[in-house]
């Protein structure tokens, strides 16, 4: 039995599951996307569609129960973690013009929402070139990707939880993607025990059988998911076909991959993290941010384009959704 979300009249739902390669679209291979009129540019891996068993029966953690059936369709997702060489630009509209090769910002760029200028140095000194961008809330993250579409022509989102742990997986079905061997995390990822408490430079490590670096470590992930804990379970015995728990609350969502703070039971691929309001504990603003997560410097985000691109209509309706404010 195939149980198939998207639901007739939701734009956000058809957006999210929708994913199939459409005739005349570009080649599902591995691309780079650069951005006109600027040095800026970043990679794309190819990841195929296909079914897989998403959570764990050897945890002991709820969240990630029952083991289900999962239906992915085709989508690409980014090479490495976001770095602030590209999300940078996107904060400081001076930074941009400094990377136009004419000096000028186009009207249409320009009028994409940026974020209000962090209170402190969001890289927290742990470094910034090549460094993944990092301590953005869920809604800057969305308008980041509002930001490159308007750049690029190109739609990229956010993963679902779904594709994000699939990708992850790369058709490994252990607990790591590379086994079950958790003595091997320092091949793979940057976590507790060789961070020294900070994020590295992304692609140093090994990748997974797909060509993604840092999937494990370095900095979680955010995914477009509300977290829910009992969300699995509607799905036992069935396949889900592209879910998605579509958001409609500030608190939580779901992030993915653990980080440079992570224990190794923390980087499993089936692991679970729900955003908290706790990460905001300290923003002197009132109401606090829209834009930035001060207490947490152990978040960022990995891109996500869908094979088959969605109307401009569907796309805008995914990006504008107004902040929800924080308490």
């Amino acid at each position: 039995m195939s149980i198939n979300l998207v639901k007739k009249g939701s734009l956000a739902f058809a957006l999210l599951a929708t994913s199939f390669l459409a005739t005349g679209q570009q080649k599902h291979a591995r691309y780079v996307q650069k951005l006109t009129g600027t040095d800026l540019e970043f990679s794309m891996e190819a990841i195929p569609g296909g079914e897989f068993a998403m959570g764990s029966a050897k945890s002991a953690k709820q969240d990630e129960k029952p083991v289900h059936k999962v239906k992915i369709s085709p989508f690409w997702m980014s090479t490495f973690e976001v770095t602030w060489n590209l999300y940078e630009p996107f904060v400081y509209k001076d930074l941009e013009v400094t990377k136009t090769t004419d000096g000028k910002v186009s009207d249409k760029v320009d009028a994409v929402t940026r974020p209000t200028k962090p209170y402190l140095d969001m890289t927290f000194g742990m470094g910034k070139e090549g460094h993944p961008a990092l301590a953005m809330t869920h809604y800057n993250a969305i308008q980041f990707c509002k930001w490159l579409y308007v750049r690029t022509g190109v739609f990229y989102r956010l993963p679902t939880e779904a594709e994000w742990e699939y990708a992850c997986r790369a058709g490994s079905t252990s607990e790591y993607y590379f086994g079950e061997d958790a003595t091997k995390l320092n091949d793979y990822a940057w976590f507790s025990e060789n961070s020294n408490g900070q994020t590295s430079v992304v692609g140093k490590k090994k990748p997974n059988a797909w060509g993604l670096y840092d999937m494990l470590g370095n900095v979680a992930e955010w995914t477009f998911d509300q977290y829910k804990e009992d969300f699995y379970k509607q799905f036992e015995g069935k396949v889900a076909d592209n879910p998605v728990s579509v958001p409609t609350s500030l608190y939580p969502h779901s992030v993915r991959g653990g980080s440079f703070e992570s224990k190794p039971a923390d980087l499993r691929s089936a692991s679970r993290l729900a955003s908290d309001p706790f990460w905001k504990q300290l923003d002197p603003q009132i109401p606090k941010s829209n834009w930035w997560f001060p207490e947490a410097p152990f978040v960022g985000l990995r891109l996500v384009r869908p094979a088959k691109a969605p109307s401009h209509e569907e796309i805008m309706a995914y990006y504008d959704k107004a902040p929800i404010k924080d308490f």
